[in-house]
């Protein structure tokens, strides 16, 4: 569908990339992987149209469209959220407008055999059609279920955009791209400003999407969730898998250590070949054997290894000091804004050295009860910190803050104390301050590079509590494994409010769960959690089938434990067979009906096919059958997910 034919970008006299050669396909769903400064927000730019490479050639269908969600960008205000969403369709509303012109044209006119009264007949038959195939009359359904799908309440729809944080408005500008449905959606960490369950609706939008998707994005998960190709930018060069990111990832790791031990051997041979020149350079005899080295040599192609991975280095907090047993202690807890109750009822014990995770949608009081425990927020009920705790807090608003006179070097030179004062540049790298950037003054720094630096100051300070607010927002994956390895390291006791549940995964023992106002404690990590939930409604669901007919029976028969588990896990055994087959039989019927569709869309293209009016309505009824059929399918997979 796309075609990019020897790209190179040049960024001051030197090759970001050259010679980068690739095709996306439709369907396709591909992951754009590699160290932060290789290129890959630059790719996404020349792919939307926004930057012209140094050289090389991208192309593109006629007519096809894409969506470009960067990662930064400044939404407009003036409107609703409802009202922003909207724009998506603003197509459809210029058709309404003209229709309703050609409408009001129609009904004053009495002239109805001239030329002109037929021209306008045909051009309102023509666009009637077009706005009944594009879905002109239920785009309002498909704006609620975006904006609910991305964490907005209905009662967000009629408030001005405004009014909410830069997170909240990019989740706006989400929206919007995906309701345009673009045949190519580029995507540039998108999961960045979403919870958990705005991320897996997310995920299953996507997968449900029939068009090609380009994603940068630092959550394992969500990647290895969404694609199934990944394409590398790495020393300038591409390397393209046909597998999803953790496959990918093994492959790689096997193909670097080719890399090494093949680059190792043509060392070898160079110096060898050296030796042999040096030695017999002088000497007529061998000059002929002199002379083949020195082609030899001329003419063999260096051996690059692909740039190291630095989430090997190691980075460990300062010791923490012991604290009490119990470092925080919450005792009926409730917290108000005026008529609105965040949460109440809140009761739960943190142990000294426990790391936890506050999980939840936004907006459900995870930092608010954070700044409570801080102190920083008046609340109902009581909170007691325990003896002797340290805490230090990261959120991104503490990134502004930095002494922006000082460069990035001096931030961390200025609190590093001991050893690690000999490994700030080690450590300056391994959060991608490496070379030039580590001289940077504060002030030019970007509001993510920022974020960066204030979590690095952090990992150095002493403190036996520490509290992270979505701290993995901008770092990628090698930073990310620095920050995670170090936190499970900590001998101190953590607060994680994270999304990132690769991130989470194999560091908290324990999950807060947020939500309708309460604070509910899972044991356990977070994959644990997530399946606890299903299991829970799993077994809703088996005792609703198991009970017994009829009161006077279960009084009469004692049901016997094991019997009863043996029935209802053959029972639940049964339901998800049928609902895999369901599954297959929607996924053939949507299938079917893109196919058809595709032909239609193939035969409208033409004059031939766009003068029949009647292709028009076979249109419009296979889009709606697809609709429906998308419908049942989604909802069949959700009742299968159910019963994992």
């Amino acid at each position: 569908m796309i075609s990019i034919e020897n790209l190179r970008v040049d960024f001051g006299g030197t090759n970001l990339f050259q010679d980068v050669s690739f095709i996306i396909n439709k369907r396709d769903r591909i992951a754009l992987v590699g160290k932060n400064g290789a290129g890959k927000t630059t790719m996404l730019r020349i792919l939307s149209g926004e930057q012209s490479p140094s050289g090389g050639n991208v192309a593109l269908p006629r007519g096809i469209t894409i969506g470009y969600l960067p990662q930064v960008m400044t939404p407009a205000d003036g409107r609703t959220v409802y009202q922003e969403a909207e724009q998506a369709f603003e197509h459809i509303h210029e058709m309404e407008q003209r229709i309703q012109s050609l409408n009001d044209e129609l009904l004053n006119r009495t002239d109805y055999e001239s030329e002109s009264y037929k021209a306008v007949i045909e051009e309102y038959t023509h666009l009637n059609d077009q706005y009944t195939m594009m879905g002109g009359s239920h785009y309002e359904a498909e704006i609620e279920r975006a904006l609910m799908g991305l964490g907005f309440r209905r009662s967000d729809f009629t408030r001005p955009t405004s009014e909410f944080s830069g997170g909240w408005r990019m989740r706006i500008e989400l929206a919007k791209l995906l309701l345009r449905r673009p045949d190519v959606l580029l995507l540039d960490e998108p999961t960045n400003h979403l919870d958990i369950e705005s991320i897996q609706w997310l995920e299953q939008f996507l997968a449900r999407s029939g068009n090609a998707v380009v994603l940068v994005s630092h959550d394992r998960a969500f990647l290895n969730a969404v694609t199934t190709r990944t394409i590398e930018l790495t020393c300038g060069r591409i390397h393209d898998y046909k597998m999803p990111y953790d496959e990918f990832m093994q492959l790689r790791k096997e193909r670097r250590e080719q890399q090494i031990r093949a680059y190792e051997n043509q060392q070898k041979e160079i110096a060898d070949a050296r030796q042999f020149i040096e030695r017999f350079r002088y000497k007529p005899t061998k000059a002929v054997q002199v002379q083949s080295r020195i082609k030899q040599l001329e003419k063999m192609v260096p051996i690059v290894i692909d740039e190291e991975d630095t989430s090997r280095l190691r980075l460990k907090f300062a010791p923490a000091t012991r604290s009490g047993n119990y470092p925080v202690v919450c005792e009926d807890v409730e917290k108000s804004f005026g008529n609105h109750t965040v949460f109440s009822g809140v009761n739960f014990t943190i142990n000294r050295g426990e790391k936890v995770a506050f999980v939840g949608r936004n907006g459900e009081g995870k930092t608010t009860l954070v700044r409570c425990i801080l102190g920083e927020l008046d609340f109902g009920g009581n909170i007691t910190i325990g003896h002797n705790v340290e805490t230090s807090y990261f959120a991104q608003h503490q990134a502004q803050l930095l002494d922006e006179n000082l460069t990035v070097f001096e931030t961390i030179d200025n609190v590093a104390t001991g050893d690690i004062r000999l490994r700030i540049r080690d450590i300056l790298g391994a959060f991608m301050f490496g070379g030039e950037a580590s001289d940077k003054k504060v002030r030019v720094l970007s509001g993510g590079e920022r974020s960066r630096l204030a979590m690095i100051r952090l990992l150095l300070q002493q403190m036996n509590l520490l509290i992270l607010d979505e701290p993995t927002n901008h770092l990628d994956m090698q930073s990310k494994d620095v920050l995670k390895e170090a936190i499970r390291d900590f001998d101190g006791t953590v607060i994680l409010v994270s999304h990132d549940r690769h991130f989470l995964d194999g560091l908290v023992t324990k999950v807060y769960e947020f939500g309708d106002g309460k604070v509910r404690e899972h044991l356990g990590g977070i994959y644990e959690f997530l399946a606890t939930k299903n299991a829970q409604n799993i077994n809703e669901a088996v005792a609703s089938q198991a009970v017994p007919k009829s009161e006077s029976a279960a009084a009469a028969k004692p049901v016997n434990d094991s019997r009863l588990s043996y029935e209802a896990e053959k029972q639940l055994a049964k339901q998800r067979r049928k609902l895999e087959r369901l599954v297959e039989e929607n996924e053939k019927a949507v299938n079917e009906l893109e196919s058809a569709i595709s032909a239609i869309e193939a035969l409208l293209s033409t004059p031939e096919g766009g003068a029949d009016a009647s292709n028009y309505d076979k249109y419009a009824s296979l889009k709606k059958q697809l609709s429906e059929a998308m419908d049942e399918w989604e909802k069949s997979m959700e009742q299968l997910d159910s019963l994992a």
